[in-house]
């Protein structure tokens, strides 16, 4: 297997049973051997800096009803809220001051939030900050509007296609939704000219390492700039609710697969990864990750966007929390970096 990795490291790319056998492998010097290779390909090209993008929720409104999804438009339990447009360009002030130059809007497919509006939001924060990455992770939306989006100043768009295995797909979303849709959206936000993301959960209900292999071999195909990698975690107020929470150490092996394949990505350590480990956002880094995402949303709405259970908001996962952060991030002998961290092909 250590051959298989050294052809990783130096093509950027295997066949599926490769994947599928790098997946399956549980020895222990092979993984090291695994995440040292990761490693060290992110401080070939990143050093030791970690980019931290400014994370704001800006609804927990969604028209969707995906099974695993704590915000699902059947969850009649949730308290619904959006932020208004004043209250989101304060969050970025908040940031912008704390030193974050990358603002990250987060939310549900919210009707209410249209396509105009969000144009409008994002020229506003442009204007105020144009020296800030503004990135977008709001859904499937039109192709006219997501080139409208661009026009406005958002340059980066997350959009997880969460698997594609169109079965495992319609097992985990109604039948109103669809991947080769969702599949368009990322080929759309791609030719538009964003820095586009996608990525899985790990762990889902039904998931398969065969279907994962099928997602390593779609995402080396792919190229993104940046792949969203995170465990599975269960909603009690959903129909996964009895399910078990995806592995930690799958996702971190994911990592550093997806390091080797994509050295130049920004590839984030999740705070799905830090609610169900302690120390799974420092497990993150040095598995290959390199951006972290703290919360800067308010306070007081934080609980309200509840994707799964005892998601982690506060702490070092929240931008106050920045001197947490850094303290945590200084116990591996990583720093935290404010720059933009835009996507270098090299």
């Amino acid at each position: 297997m250590k051959h298989t990795i050294d052809r990783l490291c130096s093509q950027h790319s295997l066949d599926r049973q490769e994947y599928l056998e790098l997946l399956q492998c549980n020895d222990v010097d092979t993984l090291d051997y695994l995440r040292f290779q990761a490693q060290k390909a992110t401080l070939e090209r990143f050093g030791r800096d970690v980019y931290v993008r400014g994370l704001i929720e800006i609804t927990n409104e969604c028209r969707n009803n995906c099974l695993y999804c704590g915000i699902r438009q059947a969850n009649k339990m949730v308290a619904r809220y959006s932020l208004s447009q004043a209250t989101i360009l304060d969050c970025c002030r908040q940031g912008y001051e704390l030193g974050f130059r990358t603002f990250v809007l987060q939310g549900g497919e919210n009707p209410q939030m249209t396509d105009e509006w969000v144009e409008d939001t994002v020229a506003r924060i442009h204007s105020c900050y144009p020296d800030c990455a503004i990135t977008l992770s709001l859904g499937e939306r039109s192709r006219q509007a997501y080139e409208a989006f661009f026009k406005a100043g958002a340059s980066r768009y997350l959009l997880r296609h969460e698997t594609i295995t169109d079965s495992h797909y319609r097992r985990l979303h109604p039948t109103d939704m669809s991947l080769q849709n969702r599949i368009q959206c990322l080929r759309n936000l791609k030719e538009i000219g964003y820095q586009t993301g996608t990525g899985i959960m790990v762990g889902s209900p039904y998931q398969t390492l065969e279907n994962v292999a099928d997602d390593l071999k779609f995402i080396e195909e792919f190229q993104p700039q940046m792949i969203g990698i995170g465990p599975f975690i269960p909603h009690a107020q959903t129909p996964f609710a009895g399910a078990s929470a995806g592995s930690v150490e799958l996702t971190l092996k994911l990592i550093s697969i997806f390091r080797l394949m994509s050295p130049s990505a920004l590839i984030p350590s999740t705070t799905a990864l830090a609610s169900l480990s302690a120390d799974g956002r420092c497990r993150g880094i040095l598995a290959g990750a390199n951006v972290v995402m703290p919360n800067l949303s308010p306070p007081t709405f934080r609980g309200q966007y509840s994707l799964y259970n005892n998601k982690a908001a506060f702490g070092s996962e929240s931008a106050e929390g920045l001197r947490l952060l850094k303290e945590e991030l200084n116990t591996i002998n990583y720093n935290i970096s404010t720059e933009r961290g835009d996507y270098v092909q090299t």
